[in-house]
């Protein structure tokens, strides 16, 4: 079958969940991926024939999308901030939003005064936030907490992929209290926590409630600022004085966030917008 054949067959089998012009992306980072064909082969060579086992491995793939299943799992990997970073079904794939709440960071450490600024990440999954702040700040000490063992395992394979030194700690955040030595300090807390209120889930693509994982997605409606509450909790008796907390955030509890860190007196607190316009991520400092 050629290839410009198999390109339309491919699109019209997502088409159960993808419009055509984004089921044909995920059809060239699948041939790229696969096949190790570019765009530019697809438009040169659009009659060129593929053999058996190319075509099982673009109908493999194919099925699975059209089940649901991210491409970036199907894949193995997803770029973030230029790296390279493995995931599967342990780990959320990592968000543009959450590039910009990184980039956020690494901006301002740059500006800071801190030859070597200790950072800690509530909630690491991939690893993408620390990874990536640790390439860009090399000084950087750089520490990250989840609960999830595997989810660990493959923040670990990244850190390694990436050359980039992370401290790994299995903990979780609910029981800072008993976890951490009252003296030990950072200069920068960061968390993208679970935000997504379980009555949003009927508004998600099937993709991410069949495949990613929910630990690192949900919180109960009676409690949606839980991890927000606890971690500026422990932000106050562990950063240091004129550290910076920073929390990506479900856009609708913009002003929650930002009134929950103003009570417990933090200060100089930014509600920032994404590049869509919504309420993503919130800074403060003490």
């Amino acid at each position: 079958m050629q290839l410009e054949a198999v390109k339309k067959r491919f699109i019209e089998k997502l088409a159960v969940l993808y419009e055509a012009t984004e089921a044909e992306s995920i059809f060239l980072i699948v041939l790229e991926d696969l096949l190790g064909y570019s765009r530019r082969d697809l438009l040169l060579h659009k009659s060129m024939s593929l053999n058996d086992e190319q075509l099982d491995q673009l109908e493999d793939a194919a099925s699975r999308i059209s089940a649901g299943e991210p491409v970036q799992y199907i894949i193995g990997h997803t770029p973030f901030m230029g790296l390279s970073l493995h995931v599967n079904q342990h780990v959320l794939i990592p968000r543009p939003e959450t590039e910009e709440l990184v980039d956020l960071i690494i901006q301002d450490l740059k500006l800071s005064n801190s030859s070597e600024p200790k950072l800690i990440d509530i909630g690491t999954g991939s690893g993408c936030i620390p990874i990536a702040i640790k390439k860009y700040v090399n000084q950087a000490q750089v520490y990250a907490l989840d609960v999830s063992v595997e989810a660990l395992a493959v923040a670990k394979q990244n850190a390694a992929d990436n050359q980039c030194p992370v401290h790994f700690m299995l903990a979780d955040i609910l029981e800072w209290d008993i976890i951490f030595a009252e003296e030990v300090k950072f200069d920068v807390i960061v968390s993208n926590p679970p935000y997504i209120t379980n009555s949003e889930q009927k508004g998600m693509h099937p993709n991410v409630l069949q495949f990613e994982p929910h630990l690192a997605l949900f919180v109960e409606d009676q409690a949606p600022l839980l991890f927000y509450e606890t971690i500026a909790a422990f932000a106050l008796a562990h950063l240091e004085k004129g550290g910076k907390l920073y929390f990506e955030i479900n856009r609708n509890f913009g002003q929650e966030v930002k009134d929950l860190l103003t009570k417990k007196g933090f200060k100089n607190i930014l509600l920032k917008q994404d590049i869509h316009g919504a309420d993503r991520m919130v800074r403060a400092s003490l």
